[in-house]
């Protein structure tokens, strides 16, 4: 009995023991794991604006606000990174565990987050340098062959294409149709045309006409579509016409693309000026000139901050209200890249090689990893990781 009662003993102290090893594996997770929940920030007009593991189109969502609820840990190191056979001047999305990006060797990527492998790859007629958008299953991206393409998110296979009569190089952006049922893409192009385009089966819902290029990308809020052109106008345009409703002088060309909140648009232009305006009224509310050289970045914003970056070789943070400086970030190259907010840290690449990430408060650099060329791709974020392309031809992955 005694002997029995000792095996016993030594069954329990064993299932026990292997209990404590199993929990302590399952509570395990790798330290980029991705998290697959996604929070969701709908708008009235139901488009989605904001998912916290997800950055599918050029500075996250319709608006352009380049603001993310992800909180970044404040040392990054490089996770993977991913070679094409060009530079690289397209900005990654993120979706579903996978990495979008275009490149000038003219091929689009789909890239797993997880290792950095590729999943699939598209080739087109001419360089890459749009950021897709990545919608209902859908990639849709622009190339400088002239046609916006829509491919399948898991094979890349084409379902589409949509030749326009100039190069694509700004992020398409998309709305929900009047009916609800049917989802818009909305383009520019330099043909100086803003198109938008049935998601099904790309045929052209309405155009609109500029006096010039359409070079950057175009926002979306309560049925407004927003954009700035190469003719120096802020277009401000019915997303379900594409009737014009008016045209803002911001005084020059503009390169990047406009970000809306709380009902104004914020952007900058090729004479060394930063601007907001009231889309409603078409008042130019402020405008900043404290640089004496143009902007190409487009801006990130919250309710308080605006920040964006200058080929002054500096990153600005601005007082979103009274267009007041907060605090100026000196690098060693133009900062043409768009900048992510995320939390209290702002992360934007320079012409310098380097990734940047600043304190949003005060403007401190709290960390950089030197790449070594130039950066003029805009960082996404998701998941607590940041993906970026560089001219060196590489998609780099950077997490804690």
């Amino acid at each position: 009995m005694k002997y029995a009662s000792k095996i016993i003993l030594l069954v329990i102290a064993f299932v026990i023991l292997l209990a404590m090893i199993l929990v302590k594996i399952s509570s395990h997770k790798p330290r980029h794991e991705i998290n697959k929940e996604a929070v969701v920030d709908i708008q009235r007009e139901g488009l989605i604006i904001g998912r916290k593991n997800v950055w599918s189109m050029f500075h996250g969502g319709p608006k352009l606000q380049g603001h993310t609820q992800n909180v970044l840990s404040d040392s990054l190191t490089v996770l993977w990174k991913f070679k094409t056979n060009g530079d690289i001047k397209s900005s990654p999305v993120i979706e579903e565990g996978l990495v979008f990006i275009g490149s000038s060797d003219a091929n689009v990527y789909a890239i797993d987050l997880e290792n950095g492998n590729q999943v699939w790859s598209y080739k087109t007629a001419g360089a890459v340098e749009a950021t897709a958008c990545v919608v209902d299953g859908s990639v849709f991206i622009g190339s400088a062959d002239s046609f916006l393409y829509a491919l399948d998110m898991k094979t890349g296979g084409l379902k589409w294409k949509y030749e326009t009569g100039g190069k694509i190089l700004g992020s398409a952006n998309w709305i929900r149709s009047d009916n609800e049922q049917d989802i818009q893409i909305v383009v520019g192009s330099y043909d100086s045309q803003l198109y938008c385009l049935n998601s099904k089966d790309g045929k052209v819902v309405w155009s609109y006409k500029t006096d010039s290029y359409v070079n950057g990308t175009a926002a979306i809020s309560d049925g407004r579509i927003v954009f700035g052109g190469c003719d120096g106008m802020i277009h401000v345009v019915s997303a379900k016409d594409g009737a014009g409703v008016r045209q803002i002088d911001a005084g020059a060309y503009i390169a990047g693309a406009a970000a809306v909140s709380g009902g104004n648009a914020y952007v900058g232009n090729y004479e060394n000026a930063f601007i907001k305006a009231d889309i409603k009224s078409g008042k130019i509310l402020w405008k900043y000139t404290g640089s004496d050289e143009p902007y190409f970045s487009s801006p990130a914003v919250t309710d308080e901050r605006v920040v964006f970056g200058g080929r002054d070789n500096r990153i600005h943070c601005l007082e979103t209200d009274s267009g007041n400086e907060v605090w100026t970030f000196q690098t060693l190259g133009d900062v043409d890249s768009s900048p992510a907010i995320c939390g209290d840290r702002v992360v934007v690449g320079c012409e310098d090689g380097r990734l940047y990430m600043v304190s949003l408060s005060d403007g401190s650099k709290v960390w950089s990893f030197e790449i070594g060329q130039a950066i003029s791709s805009s960082p996404a974020v998701a998941g607590g990781l940041v993906v970026v392309g560089c001219d060196d031809g590489y998609v780099y992955a950077f997490g804690p």
